[in-house]
């Protein structure tokens, strides 16, 4: 942690969590964040779910680990909360929309000193029988999509250092 350009070029992907809930006070600046990335037309359509109990975390994890190449496994990596969003999908920009919160909720984790990984197969879970349950009792819209999954807890161990960025990738007319 530095300067917010500083966050930018460290944050990385984390997939190793101690077992201690999000405080309060950082979920909600997290979730602020997430509330502030920028979306087409200032639509400010995309939703935020919030799962800390253990029971529906497990459950989470087991659908998102049947739709794994792999099955099974653990793909929330011990991470005590999930930020599931979900985005309008009857608008063109909803996966662009979507994106940018997740984002937003990655960075912001990183400069208050928590860990974050963005977890796919949220579409897959979401548009299944199951989680169509879920969204009916979160009271997320029918015509929503979830785009992505942000794990979300404190760092166990050293987090991953960056690796050499490759040339070329930047053109110049």
């Amino acid at each position: 942690m530095g300067t917010p350009y500083d966050d930018l070029l460290t944050r990385r992907s984390i997939r190793a969590y101690l077992d201690r809930q999000v405080p309060e006070d950082l979920l909600e600046k997290v979730l602020e964040a997430g509330l502030y990335a920028p979306t087409a037309r200032d639509n400010q359509k995309a939703q935020m779910v919030v799962i800390q109990d253990p029971d529906t975390l497990a459950d989470l994890e087991a659908l998102n680990a049947q739709e794994m190449t792999s099955a099974g496994g653990n793909p929330f990596y011990g991470a005590p909360t999930c930020i599931i969003v979900f985005a309008d999908a009857e608008d063109k920009n909803w996966i662009q929309d979507g994106s940018l919160v997740m984002g937003n909720l990655m960075n912001a984790a990183h400069s208050l000193g928590l860990g974050s990984c963005w977890i796919n197969r949220a579409m897959e879970v979401f548009d299944g029988p199951e989680g169509k349950a879920y969204m009916e009792k979160w009271g997320i819209p029918a015509h929503y999509r979830a785009v992505a999954n942000c794990i979300l807890g404190y760092v166990k161990g050293d987090a991953p250092t960056a690796h050499p960025r490759k040339e070329g990738r930047i053109k110049r007319f």
